[in-house]
C-alpha cells in the first residue's frame, strides 16, 4: 500500500510541474511566434514586446513552486490519504496553470500584434494578461493553503 501511495503522490507532483510547464512552454510559443512578425513590421518594438512575449513563464514557476513545497511529503511514510492530497493540489495547480498560461499567450500575443500594427496598447495588455494570471496565482494559493491538510 505504501508504494501505491507514493505512485500516487508522484502523479501530482508530476502534475503539477508537468502540465504548468507544458502550458507556459505553450503561451510562450504563441507570443514568441506573434513577436517575430511585430519586429518584421516594426523592429523598434522588440524590446516592449519581449515583455509581454515572457509573460506566460510565470505559471511553469507556480508549478515549480507547488512541486518544492509538496515534495517534501512524497516519502515511502505517505499515507494513502495524504497521497490523495498532493494528487488532488497536482491536479489542480497544473490543470489551472496549463489553460491559464495558454491563454495568457494569446492575449499577450493579440497585443504584440496590435503594438507591430502601430498602437500603444502595450498597459492595455499588461491589464488584460493579469486577468489570467490572477488564477494562475489563486491555485498557487489554493495548493498551498491545501499543504496544511497535510501536515
Amino acid at each position: 500500500m505504501q508504494a501505491f501511495s507514493v505512485i500516487l503522490g508522484s502523479i501530482g507532483l508530476g502534475a503539477m510541474f508537468g502540465l504548468s510547464g507544458i502550458g507556459s512552454v505553450i503561451g510562450l510559443v504563441i507570443a514568441g511566434n506573434t513577436v517575430i512578425g511585430a519586429v518584421r513590421k516594426r523592429p523598434e518594438t522588440f524590446g516592449v514586446n519581449l515583455v509581454l512575449s515572457g509573460l506566460p513563464a510565470t505559471q511553469g514557476l507556480y508549478g515549480f513552486v507547488g512541486f518544492i513545497i509538496y515534495s517534501q511529503y512524497v516519502t515511502p511514510e505517505l499515507s494513502i490519504f495524504k497521497a490523495a492530497i498532493v494528487l488532488a493540489a497536482g491536479l489542480a495547480l497544473g490543470a489551472v496553470n496549463i489553460f491559464s498560461a495558454i491563454k495568457m499567450g494569446q492575449v499577450c500575443s493579440a497585443g504584440i500584434n496590435s503594438i507591430g500594427s502601430g498602437y500603444q496598447v502595450f498597459g492595455n495588455t499588461l491589464v488584460l494578461a493579469a486577468f489570467p494570471e490572477f488564477y494562475a496565482i489563486l491555485a498557487l494559493v489554493s495548493t498551498i493553503l491545501m499543504s496544511n491538510l497535510i501536515k
